[in-house]
């Protein structure tokens, strides 16, 4: 019943964001009394909590391995970039869950954040793999591909304007961090 409680959150949450979930819509989709789910969670934050948890194990379960990804470092940097957005976009509750903090007074708990740290540690170690290690650089093409998807959901959404803008983007960062060129970057 857990995780049908979650899929009918998920709904909810698709269709009027993620702020935008009430007990009684998740209730009434899975044919409860919103009371009723107080048996499977013990507040509106733990069914929160259960799907940061799940949405971030769905990225760690999409991520590209490092088998997958390019071997050349602004090509590998590009596929990371590329999958994260996708990912991101692809769902707009999903995202504003995991990346916006868009829930008054929810923070996640350590067992639901966890897939989150494995993500991160995940791009960390794609980054040193390229000769990325300084901390600073890795949350700056965070904050780069991040910023993207923002734009993207907030002013283009199921478009493409700033996803044109993600290889553009990512060969800067690239120059900026000394990662060597392709010859494929734009004059």
């Amino acid at each position: 019943m857990r995780l049908e409680i979650l899929d009918a959150a998920w709904e909810v949450a698709g269709e009027v964001g993620i702020g935008g979930v009430t007990l009684g819509a998740v209730a009434a989709r899975v044919g409860m009394q919103a009371p009723s789910l107080y048996t499977h969670f013990p507040s509106k934050n733990a069914i929160y909590d259960a799907m940061f948890g799940q949405a971030w194990a769905r990225a760690v379960a999409a991520m590209p391995t490092p088998e997958e990804l390019p071997e050349h470092p602004r090509e590998r940097l590009r596929a990371v970039a590329r999958w994260f957005f996708d990912f991101s976009v692809a769902d707009l509750a999903r995202f504003q869950l995991m990346n916006q903090r868009a829930i008054p007074d929810f923070t996640p708990s350590e067992e639901a954040y966890a897939p989150s740290l494995q993500c991160w540690r995940a791009l960390v170690e794609v980054m040193a793999g390229i000769g990325v290690q300084d901390p600073a650089d890795v949350d700056l093409y965070a904050a780069l591909v991040g910023g993207l998807i923002d734009s993207q959901l907030a002013n283009d959404p199921g478009g493409d304007r700033y996803a044109r803008l993600l290889d553009r983007a990512v060969h800067m960062y690239a120059d900026d961090v000394g990662l060597p060129a392709t010859g494929e970057e734009r004059p």
